[in-house]
């Protein structure tokens, strides 16, 4: 067997990749711990089963460089061995998270040889007001002692797990690096870079830009509207885009790229596993996911969000500059989740989302990942410190095991479905969530919050179209209306609705057969809450949620016909 295909890999399907583990399509039900929860294994024997039992199936956790290499060229992986062994004896995946030469934009998890070796391991040099540079806390790209350490420790954890783990398969995949980027300025000041910075842009980005100009993200192009407009083949970063903080940020994105891409090369030389990076989003556009300030996710100035990171409006340079990178992941807090997830489609590479809010809010949006976006997995932050019994993610998961395999398979086949979510509704507010309108063959598919006689609640899910007339229904909270599109259609009516369960093999079951007050006397398909409000009507008209999929098939008559 090929050594590539029997490990965690990346499988072409359309407008995508599958995650491949253990020779079958993986759907990554993941949840990140806290930053350093995974440095002892004795704290992880504490959690083990309570993440089992919020049905997760893989588990993100730090590996950090000062913990494996506390004297530089010793190595110790002893607790995260026990770490690995933990995972494996719960039946969890792990997606390693290398906490190496950058965590947020800084260089705290850097060794402390590292940290105290100023002359060996310059910092980064922040300009400030009058001309003062500030050295910050993170490590310079411009120097390679630092990069070239690194590699030496990743590609050892990478020879480590592959001797340790590669029959088991518990580690999945790795990421290179956490929300790489500068902090606290568009570029570093220092004096070596300032030279570097003046230096002509050199021709590989040059000519990848102009090659690929009309498959740019918008984002970038919208940055480089000087470039485009004095088409300059050469000179120093200013003459060629401009004097901005964008030209910066251009600038630090491709050598951070190259940074973690020498990195991740060495370390796949060493075990092949899928590798990434996740960005620290940025706000551009000013578009919030709620009522947080748009400064505390980052603003829209590089230096405020790291500069140089994957974001969007520098994403097309990651992709180019950072080849061992299988994706670049979004991490999505206050920017709004499905703009964020339609971005981070750009050119068909998957989607992966390793942080996101771990509350309702956030859980009822993974939906629109895994439903709208082909999302390989997600993974809401701090999963470690909320209880299964009261943590949303336990039955929003719990469902979505069941029906994994139907979802995978559907993932072939991207316009067979649609995801969407609906947000709790506060007296007289403004509903922020309209109904989806989805086309599959000749119907028209509206998805609404459910129908009740009082308030309506929040709800989740997808509907997957199953060729003809046939639909799946999966989720709460909502119903699904029909309309034939053939011209000569005078009357959509719903010809079946029933329930379904999931048997062991992935496979339905037919339940109870569904109609009169289940479908409004044929008008729709409800999929209804599990405490539906009656709005004190007598009648229990609604009834509460059971099994959360349901089959159902739509007809229409073409009466002059």
């Amino acid at each position: 067997m090929d050594p590539l295909t029997s490990i965690p890999h990346f499988e072409k399907i359309e407008k995508s990749q599958q995650l491949i583990v253990n020779g079958k399509p993986f759907l990554m039900l993941g949840a990140e711990l806290q930053n350093s929860s995974m440095t002892c294994a004795a704290y992880m024997n504490t959690i083990w089963q309570k993440l089992v039992d919020t049905n997760i199936n893989t588990v993100l956790g730090c590996v950090t460089w000062e913990d494996i290499e506390p004297v530089e060229g010793t190595f110790d992986f002893s607790e995260l061995d026990q770490v690995i062994v933990g995972a494996r004896e719960h039946g969890l995946r792990l997606v390693l998270l290398w906490f190496g030469s950058f965590k947020n934009g800084l260089s705290t998890y850097t060794p402390g040889w590292v940290k105290k070796d100023f002359e060996r391991f310059p910092r980064a040099q922040l300009r400030k007001a009058g001309g003062v540079l500030e050295t910050g806390d993170v490590v310079s790209i411009f120097h390679t002692e630092a990069r070239d350490a690194d590699t030496r420790a990743f590609s050892a954890l990478m020879r480590h797990v592959k001797e340790f783990d590669e029959e088991f398969s518990t580690v999945i995949m790795v990421q290179v690096e956490n929300e790489v980027g500068l902090l606290g300025d568009s570029r570093d000041g220092s004096s070596i870079v300032n030279k570097r910075f003046s230096e002509n842009v050199p021709q590989e980005i040059i000519e990848h830009l102009s090659s690929k100009w009309e498959t740019l993200h918008s984002d970038l192009k919208a940055n480089l509207q000087m470039f485009k407009s004095l088409g300059r083949g050469s000179g120093s970063w200013e003459d060629v885009f401009g004097r901005s903080s964008q030209t910066d940020e251009l600038f630090m994105a491709y050598h951070y790229a190259l940074y973690v891409d020498h990195i991740a090369a060495a370390g796949k030389q060493e075990y092949g596993l899928p590798l990434f990076t996740n960005v620290w989003q940025n706000n551009i556009a000013g578009v919030s996911d709620d009522a947080f300030p748009i400064i505390a996710g980052g603003g829209g100035e590089a230096g405020n969000y790291p500069s140089g990171g994957g974001v969007t409006n520098v994403l097309d340079i990651w992709l180019k500059f950072a080849p061992s990178l299988d994706l670049i992941a979004p991490d999505i807090y206050l920017n709004d989740y499905s703009i964020s997830c339609a971005k981070y489609r750009h050119l068909n590479q998957p989607l992966f989302i390793p942080e996101q809010r771990r509350d309702e809010y956030g859980a009822r949006r993974v939906w629109k990942a895994f439903g709208s976006y082909q999302a390989i997995g997600t993974s809401p932050f701090g999963i470690d410190t909320l209880e299964p019994a009261t943590n949303p993610f336990t039955k929003h998961y719990g469902l979505l095991a069941q029906v994994k395999d139907i979802v995978l398979e559907a993932h072939r086949k991207p316009s067979s479905m649609v995801g969407f979510f609906f947000d709790d509704l506060s007296d007289g507010e403004r509903d922020s969530s309209p109904p989806t309108v989805a086309q599959f063959g000749d119907f028209e598919v509206t998805i609404s919050r459910s129908f009740v006689f009082g308030k309506a609640g929040p709800g989740a899910g997808m509907l997957i179209h199953l060729g003809d007339a046939k639909f799946l229904l999966i989720g709460w909270g909502f119903q699904a209306s029909f309309k034939s599109l053939l011209p000569k259609a005078t009357f959509t009516g719903i010809l079946s609705f029933t329930e379904k369960t999931v048997d062991e093999a992935g496979k339905l079951v037919t339940g109870r057969r569904l109609n009169g007050d289940e479908s409004r006397s044929g008008k729709f398909c409800i999929m209804p809450n599990e405490d539906p409000d009656y709005g004190g009507f007598p009648i229990c008209v609604t009834i509460p949620a059971r099994t959360m999929i349901a089959e159902c098939e739509a007809y229409s008559l073409e009466e002059g016909k």
